[in-house]
């Protein structure tokens, strides 16, 4: 499945919404999309999750990595919306309040 990836920037909150599955074969299009907003002159990065069905532990470190990339930019960062699956994997590993993940 292709994820699709929408940047809604402004100063306050740079936010991408994510749609589909994110796994090993789309988890550096993630990256690439949080790298370009930690870049950006917004004070926090929030991912909106209220699409995304899947995510596999490629794809949690992605969000691990940006979460540690935001901390040292002295940005928030946030995963916002995360269904049950996605919020369970989150929770599984160890993660969930490390990378700021809310459920729906």
């Amino acid at each position: 499945m292709d994820l699709g990836i929408t940047k809604n920037p402004s100063p306050e909150a740079y936010t991408i919404s994510i749609t589909g599955e994110i796994d090993i074969s789309n988890a550096d299009a993630l990256r690439s999309a949080i790298d370009l907003a930690l870049e950006q002159p917004t004070e926090k990065v929030v991912l909106d999750f209220s699409q995304v069905s899947y995510i596999d532990s490629t794809g949690i470190g992605v969000l691990v990595g940006a979460a540690h990339h935001a901390a040292d930019r002295e940005r928030g960062f946030a995963v916002i919306n995360a269904q049950p699956g996605v919020m369970r994997v989150a929770q599984l590993l160890g993660v969930a309040e490390e990378i700021g993940i809310t459920a729906a």
